[in-house]
């Protein structure tokens, strides 16, 4: 893969009990099992350098256990720091699945011009590294070793996967059945090994006994930009629910090894998905993804074609949005991430950054590599006028082409006018606020929580307005009274 990144970043969020993606492993010190119950990955690069940050949270012995990460070089102090527990949310919030309300103003009220441009032009709005040392019987060589905040980390080399089996049984910890066959590929890959076992006492549970853990970044450089998160299905019972975020300067992503699909968007829905949202998009996620593992997807992970589907859910400038659940991305959001060692944000004189969200959901069996990812044609859809018009009205599927990025995961409750009609020439079909606000801005509610969302709750058909062919859904005419007329 050509790397052309100026700046990637990639999160992963998790099913909780059981159901997770890591790019990594837990190894506990006892025989309890460890549950990750919410992951979050962070990749910024620029050239092949690149920052990695990732946060978890957990349910589990409350004795002190360690994460396994594999990383292509040997990291050092000055390479590793945490972050605010709280710096992934910004971006989630960004780019969520959002739904929008609308109302059909008073058909015989006088015209009103609207000033508000479209959707691309939005609001702006202690320890020190040790010396090497070996256990020549197991090929596994301890490179560095130092403190970072509640975490103590190792860097580990290996020859042979068994070996660093071993190793890590050694050191008294409960590893998951099958690892050495999951860390073999990795091991012929002459990948360092990122091991961060952490003091269960600088660390707090809330009220379920959930630890959150801070943020954990770290740099490194690398010739291939890939995800590693094969070796997250060792913690796994059941699917695993994978989001992406890229964010490049002038270019949206996709994945180059396995079958790419948008969302359906810019959809009617009844006015009950306001109770249930996240079930409704999940349930909207679920059936793509099924449609889409129907057909053969040759890749190169399998070349007889597999089930295995990344779906797009927004593509954007991350100095814009129409309609925002929160403001855009700030500079020193990104720096945070990684861009203070990467040269800053400043894109004045040159292409916007562009924001993409990725999503999978997938399981031992549709998952027989690692993600890589590329660049891809700008698209547009699930864009309108501030007011729900005049946009890509009754197009529920992305358009490629060149130009800017605008594509969104956009669905729409609408009140159809059925109050008095007291003149002679209504002019129906126009939206705005709710009544007696006609010209506020909407508030999106966003689709938060997917991946613990519940599921099979929500029956698609009856719940779509607007016809969607690729899911086999005719859609249904709108409950609307058009009164005569005196």
């Amino acid at each position: 893969m050509t790397i052309r990144l100026i700046l990637v970043s990639l999160v992963v969020v998790a099913v909780p009990r059981g159901a997770h993606a890591f790019c990594g492993f837990f190894v506990a010190g006892s025989d309890a099992k460890l549950t990750n119950n919410a992951s979050q990955v962070v990749l910024m690069r620029k050239g092949n350098r690149t920052v990695m940050t990732m946060s978890n949270t957990y349910q589990g012995p409350p004795e002190n256990f360690a994460m396994v990460v594999p990383v292509p070089v040997v990291l050092k102090k000055q390479d590793v720091k945490t972050l605010p527990a709280d710096v992934f949310d910004r971006v989630d919030s960004l780019s969520a699945p959002r739904l929008v309300e609308y109302w059909e103003q008073d058909p015989c009220a006088p015209p009103m011009l609207h000033t508000i441009s479209k959707g691309a032009a939005g609001k702006r709005h202690k320890g020190e590294e040790g010396k090497m040392s070996r256990r020549a019987d197991l090929g596994v060589t301890v490179e560095a070793r130092f403190a970072a905040g509640e975490y103590e980390v190792v860097i580990l080399s290996a020859t042979e996967s068994n070996g660093l089996d071993t190793w890590l049984r050694r050191e008294k910890y409960n590893v998951p059945q099958g690892a050495a066959e999951a860390l073999a590929p990795y091991v012929r890959d002459k990948s360092k090994f990122f091991v961060a076992k952490v003091d269960i006492k600088k660390v707090k549970r809330d009220a379920q006994g959930v630890v959150q853990l801070s943020p954990l970044r770290f740099a490194f450089d690398a010739n291939e930009l890939r995800l590693p998160v094969r070796l997250g299905l060792l913690n796994a019972t059941g699917k695993q629910d994978l989001i992406v975020y890229v964010i490049h300067q002038g270019a949206r992503f996709e994945v180059a090894n396995y079958a790419n699909a948008f969302i359906p968007t810019n959809l009617e829905v009844a006015d009950g998905v306001r109770h249930n949202f996240p079930a409704f998009y999940a349930e909207l996620f679920d059936a793509t993804v099924e449609k889409m593992g129907r057909k053969p997807h040759p890749t190169r992970a399998d070349p007889r074609g597999g089930p295995g589907v990344v779906v797009t859910e927004y593509a954007w400038q991350t100095t814009s949005c129409d309609p925002c659940p929160t403001p855009p991305l700030a500079g020193n959001e990104l720096m945070t991430l990684g861009a203070d060692v990467l040269g800053g944000t400043d894109d004045r004189y040159g292409p916007g950054w562009v924001l993409t969200r990725l999503h999978t959901r997938y399981s031992k069996e549709t998952l027989s590599e690692d993600l890589v990812f590329r660049e891809a044609m700008p698209a547009m859809g699930g864009r309108a006028d501030w007011n729900g018009t005049n946009g890509d009205e009754g197009a529920n599927v992305a358009q490629q082409i060149g130009g800017s990025n605008n594509f969104q995961g956009r669905y729409i409750i609408r009140h159809y006018w059925n109050g008095k009609v007291a003149c002679e020439q209504p002019h129906f079909d126009i939206w705005g606020g709710a009544p007696g606000n006609p010209d506020a801005r909407p508030t999106p509610t966003a689709a938060k929580g997917l991946a613990t969302a519940p599921r099979g709750k929500v029956a698609l058909k009856d719940e779509v307005r607007s016809p969607v062919p690729s899911l086999g859904i005719p859609g249904k005419p709108p409950q609307r009274r058009r009164p005569t007329t005196p």
